[in-house]
């Protein structure tokens, strides 16, 4: 079941204030609140592949030979010599390793499914890491410490003091991103926190009023996942 999301309608200058503000309202909303969950966003632009390249080595790649425009660029990274697939044969479906170097700036924006992320580089992750995993406090503190102009959304999930039903609800910050259908976008130096109520809760008497009642200058709703 998917969840209702409100914006927290107030600005922040930076990713460390966001994270702070939505661990703030945990801690004074929230009767328990669980680890954080990272999801790191595929380099989607110029700007982000330029800062990516001036901290790091290489990234994971995927994606799939059959889909528009995959297939040539894949043809282009072979010929530069900079990436290295899991399967020495791979089939249309592959993932693998590119290098970053400076000579593959304008390949971007790269075919809408083509990714390549930094989910499996240190410290967002390591090669052998399962998807959306948990964290620590402590290791998210270290990714938004790199972040840089990267893109990582991160949830909590909380049991909002007040309510009967804790099913996913929680709260959420998008880094370098917005909440748009279900999904975000990159938007770099955006920095936004929503809190998430679940759809069994939202619609209530009792969702409304906790709503009305939190001390929270929240937007409107937007489909969550």
């Amino acid at each position: 079941m998917s969840s209702i999301l409100y914006r927290l309608r107030e600005s922040f200058s930076d990713a460390p204030n966001a994270v702070a503000r939505a661990r703030e309202i945990s801690r004074e909303l929230a009767d328990w609140t669980s680890c954080p969950t990272p999801r790191m966003e595929p380099v989607a632009t110029a700007e982000q592949y330029a800062y990516a390249l001036s901290a790091f080595d290489a990234a994971r790649i995927h994606g799939n030979q059959a889909e528009p425009g995959v297939g040539p660029c894949l043809d282009e990274l072979r010929r530069r010599t900079v990436v290295t697939f899991d399967n020495e044969e791979p089939n249309s479906s592959f993932a693998g390793y590119a290098i970053l170097r400076p000579n593959l700036i304008d390949l971007w924006p790269l075919p809408e499914k083509l990714t390549l992320t930094l989910d499996s580089t240190s410290p967002f992750g390591d090669p052998y890491s399962e998807p959306d995993p948990d964290c620590t406090e402590e290791e998210l503190d270290d990714m938004v410490s790199v972040l840089g102009l990267l893109s990582l959304n991160v949830d909590w999930d909380c049991g909002w003091r007040g309510l009967s039903e804790s099913k996913d609800c929680g709260v959420q910050v998008c880094l370098n991103s917005i909440w748009t259908q279900q999904t975000t976008e990159p938007s770099v130096g955006e920095f936004g926190v929503w809190i998430s109520l679940g759809n069994r809760i939202a619609w209530t008497t009792e969702g409304e009023n906790w709503r009305r009642d939190c001390g929270l200058s929240l937007g409107g709703p937007q489909q969550g996942w």
